[in-house]
């Protein structure tokens, strides 16, 4: 049994690892004027570093592991991580979430452990891509995902921001691409960070509007597995792919949390708009800290909230999605 266990009775067997802060794009929701380093900023976890992380979470528990960025491609030894991961006693899963620009090293992640993958596309519109993500680099990321397909992960993702007037439009579409293809999609609602607050007003669009089209449509909602992500899925008998909805506003989104956060210095988060952190960093200098480590997780766990206050406007310590990996 887990001992990643809150006082409100969740369990945490998912674990969100951001290796590298730094990312390629210029996405408009997040980092509209490309990411830029800060001056005396320290480095990322070191491979040995997460290697103990790993082995920690893992004694207590956690068996999924999603690599975050940032875009985490950007690391020149991801490969080594991965590889790191899936041999670590008691992870099952690795998945790993990322823009698509160096989809073409996906192989070499499959081979060195990854089970699942999801990427970011914002828009089937090659132009509208670009506006969104600042890249006009559409066409070689679904090659990519078609590439993915034949690799046997057990699952392909793909993650779409949902935008008041920008790409709100586009669900007929989408329904077409995912008649075929055994994708699921997921539609993530756009949230309010500490930097974006006017962008969030121009371009926020309940999900509940997207949930209310879907089941006009025929799509049934799923029940959901004990160690998913935050998607309320969706299937219909004339599509091969499934539909996800991320709804941070929605009534009892976080009742179903299951996921905790560490940051790609080391920062232990237990919410994606918390409004601290806690270093772990310290104790992941040897493997003698073991102990402490994981004492220093359990207990930090029995702190974490009910439920976030983004309906209050209170957004945290979360600058930017890139800063946490989402």
């Amino acid at each position: 049994m887990t001992a990643l266990v809150d006082r409100f009775g969740r369990r945490f067997p998912y674990l969100r690892l951001s290796v590298i802060e730094a990312c390629n794009f210029r996405c408009s929701y997040c980092l509209p004027d490309g990411y830029h380093a800060v001056p005396g900023r320290p480095a990322p976890l070191t491979l040995a570093e997460i290697g103990r992380l790993l082995t920690a979470f893992a004694s207590v528990g956690m068996h999924k592991l999603r690599i975050t960025g940032g875009e985490p491609s950007l690391r020149r030894d991801l490969n080594q991580i991965i590889a790191l991961a899936a041999a670590t006693p008691g992870i099952r899963n690795i998945a790993m979430t990322t823009n698509g620009v160096r989809i073409d090293q996906l192989a070499g992640w499959r081979r060195a452990g990854l089970t699942a993958i999801n990427v970011s596309v914002d828009s089937l519109d090659r132009e509208r891509f670009k506006g969104i993500t600042g890249y006009d680099r559409l066409p070689s990321i679904l090659a990519g995902i078609e590439q993915a397909l034949g690799l046997g992960f057990h699952a392909v993702k793909l993650n779409a921001v949902l935008l008041r007037g920008r790409n709100d439009h586009e669900l007929p579409a989408w329904f077409d691409y995912l008649r075929t293809r055994r994708i699921s999609l997921r539609f993530i609602e756009l949230m309010q960070t500490g930097d974006n607050l006017d962008y969030f007003h121009r371009h926020h669009v309940s999900a509940s509007a997207l949930v209310a089209d879907l089941q006009q449509a025929g799509w049934q909602e799923l029940p959901r597995l004990a160690d998913a992500g935050p998607a309320v899925e969706f299937t219909h008998a004339d599509y091969a792919g499934r539909i996800g909805i991320i709804a941070p506003y929605a009534k009892n989104f976080c009742a179903a949390c299951n996921r905790l956060r560490v940051t790609a210095t080391g920062d232990l988060r237990l919410c994606l708009f918390g409004t601290s952190g806690t270093p772990l960093r310290p104790l992941l200098q040897s493997d003698a800290d073991q102990a402490a480590l994981t004492a220093s997780i359990t207990t930090q766990l029995g702190l974490k909230l009910a439920a976030h206050a983004l309906h209050d406007g209170q957004t945290g310590i979360t600058p930017h999605l890139a800063s946490i990996g989402g």
